[in-house]
């Protein structure tokens, strides 16, 4: 499952650093991104325990049960990964609403938050982002 994991982490760093190169040109994109990113890093955490979702929800729910409620995350970083989640359906299927740019940037900063919190989890596994993958 490591390997997993860190197939993972590769993921959220390059969604992460896409995100935030197009925030200021493309918001509904770097919101799709920043979601990735997290989502991304989320699975990379739960994959060094054995656990993989095939859904959004599962995987919402598990941040929510497993790490805010068990008080490994902060209410707050629950609170970004639900909203990056609800921005991203914004972003990619809002029709003729679109993100703003000052969510994109939310999003962004929300996204590496979670980010450094899963690489602060397991800083030997998740390498800091800085690096490439």
């Amino acid at each position: 499952m490591k390997r997993e994991a860190v197939d993972f982490w590769g993921r959220a760093a390059q969604a992460l650093r896409t995100a935030e190169l197009v925030s200021a040109t493309d918001p509904d994109a770097a919101a799709s991104r920043a979601y990735y990113a997290a989502f991304y890093a989320a699975s990379a955490l739960f994959a060094l325990q054995g656990k993989t979702f095939s859904k959004h929800s599962a995987l919402e729910a598990a941040v929510h049960r497993d790490l805010v409620k068990a008080n490994l995350w902060s209410v707050d970083l629950g609170a970004d990964y639900s909203f990056l989640l609800r921005l991203r359906a914004t972003g990619d299927y809002g029709g003729a609403m679109h993100v703003t740019a000052e969510d994109a940037v939310e999003a962004v900063e929300a996204a590496r938050c979670i980010f450094n919190a899963v690489h602060e989890a397991d800083p030997t596994t998740f390498e800091d982002g800085d690096e490439e993958g």
